[in-house]
Formats: structure tokens, C-alpha cells, sequence
């Protein structure tokens, strides 16, 4: 299920999620390899670089009213070892620059993952 629901998510990316991608995609931004809609236990994070246990969550206007639910994915994720990093739609469509900027300086702020990582999926989705 979890892996149906993520291809699903790919083929429906929002505008946001495409711009990223665009930039991310095929190692482009400092030779790190990044996957999109990948299951993490129970959730499907938008973007993530396993080799650095970073997370890239985009947010639309839902997400405003859905605070204790990214409180609690956020919370996951971190208690996983991930770093969660998150921004609004809009600011990835009106500043790709400075976002992409953030992500690299991130990814070279971190020390690489030290041991195996967790398993990709789980049970229960939540999106």
C-alpha cells in the first residue's frame, strides 16, 4: 500500500514539489542523491537524502490548519534521526534561490549518517 500511495504521489506532484524536484533531481545539488514521495514508517516524506538523513517537507495552505499532525510527523521523523526541514509552497515558487541555498548549507552543516538506515516503509500511511 505504502508503495502504491508514494507512486501515486510522484505522478500528482504540485507545482512546488515539481520546482524542487527540478533542481534536486540526478544528484544536482552538491552530488547528493535525493528520492521523492519516499515512505519513512508511517509517513511519506516529499523529499529525502538518505545519505544525510535529511528530510524536505513542503507545505501548502492545509498545512495551517494540520499544525498537530506536522507537529507529530515532524516529531517522528526526528526521533528517527531525521532532519526536517520545511517550507511553504510559495516561497519555493518565489524563492528557489534561497531555498536551494538553505538545503546545501544543511547538507554540508551535517556529518554523513553513520550506520544502516532504517527501513524505507511501514505500516499506515499518513500523508
Amino acid at each position: 500500500m505504502t508503495t502504491q500511495l508514494a507512486r501515486v504521489l510522484r505522478k500528482n506532484m504540485t507545482d512546488a514539489e515539481s520546482r524542487l524536484w527540478y533542481h534536486l533531481r540526478d544528484r544536482q545539488l552538491g552530488g547528493w542523491k535525493f528520492r521523492r514521495q519516499h515512505p519513512v514508517g508511517p509517513f511519506i516524506v516529499d523529499f529525502i537524502c538518505l545519505e544525510k538523513k535529511v528530510v524536505i517537507e513542503l507545505d501548502g495552505g492545509q498545512h495551517g490548519e494540520n499544525e498537530e499532525v506536522d507537529a507529530r510527523r515532524t516529531a517522528y521523523l526526528n526521533k528517527m534521526g531525521y532532519h526536517v526541514l520545511r517550507f511553504w509552497n510559495h516561497e519555493v515558487l518565489q524563492e528557489t534561490d534561497a531555498i536551494m541555498d538553505t538545503i546545501f548549507d544543511t547538507l554540508e552543516d551535517l556529518p554523513p549518517h553513520p550506520g544502516p538506515l532504517p527501513p524505507p516503509g511501514g505500516e499506515g500511511v499518513e500523508r
